[in-house]
């Protein structure tokens, strides 16, 4: 497979120049038999990073399942018409409309429920690390798509090496490609140390179930919840980063 490799000591650059990565199709990635897990932490991540991936997968009738690690409930933390529970409620609903747009049935969805912003293996509890081993051990997906382990939000570092620890033990080890979030922010972008390949994936001709999906997440890209002025909502420039003919994917 073609790629770039970025070695040890050099910036991540090319989230300014993504052109300059080689330009995959889905089917140089996968074979006949591929069974496929997305690693979401926070309801959203998976359409916005995975979007295109899912929509491909799921036209190759290939199983995609999805594991949404926290509840989202940080986002807007002042809205009383929205309380923890209820915004819970609401982001779950929000990702399996968005799924269900992308060809993933609401049985494939787990939603682990870990505190938003507050994800770590060291507060993770013992039940939710041997969840996510007996998960892998049931599932045996041949691919994982992970959040990148360098992302400035400490909750998508963390849901990688929630799983990362998980496969450890396997017999037969997953796949493992990153997608990028928060890489995406100039603004929280950061240098990293390590050998990376990085590559796209051509999604153009799902960009638009893409687009449909994302509009799902009402609650995190419009003025849904108005009642918390200061509570999260994607930007317009953030969210071009998302709709774009291509998806990044790091390994």
């Amino acid at each position: 497979m073609m790629s770039i490799n970025f070695g040890k000591g050099r910036d991540n650059r090319f989230f300014s120049t993504p052109k300059s990565l080689p330009l995959l199709d889905i089917k140089t990635l996968v074979n006949q038999n591929a069974s496929v897990l997305i690693v979401a932490p926070h309801p959203d991540d998976e359409t916005l990073g995975c979007g295109g991936a899912i929509a491909l997968l799921r036209q190759l009738n290939l199983p995609v399942s999805i594991v949404v690690v926290s509840d989202g409930t940080k986002s807007h933390p002042n809205s009383l018409a929205y309380p923890p529970p209820a915004l819970k409620k609401l982001r779950e609903q929000e990702s399996l409309a968005a799924l269900a747009i992308l060809g993933v049935a609401p049985e494939a969805v787990t939603f682990l429920g870990m505190p938003d912003g507050a994800v770590n293996l060291a507060s993770a509890s013992a039940k939710a690390i041997a969840f996510c081993q007996q998960y892998l051990q049931n599932t045996t997906p041949s691919i994982i798509f992970l959040p990148w382990r360098k992302d400035p939000h400490p909750d998508h570092r963390a849901s990688w090496q929630l799983f990362a620890v998980a496969t450890e033990n396997l017999t037969n080890p997953p796949r493992l490609i990153e997608y990028p979030i928060w890489d995406w922010d100039i603004k929280q972008r950061q240098d990293f140390s390590e050998s990376v390949t990085a590559w796209r994936l051509d999604i153009s001709s799902v960009l638009k179930l893409k687009q449909q999906a994302i509009a799902q997440y009402r609650s995190q890209i419009s003025d849904l919840i108005s009642d918390d002025p200061a509570g999260f909502r994607l930007s317009a420039e953030m969210l071009q980063n998302f709709t774009q003919p291509w998806e990044i994917y790091l390994e």
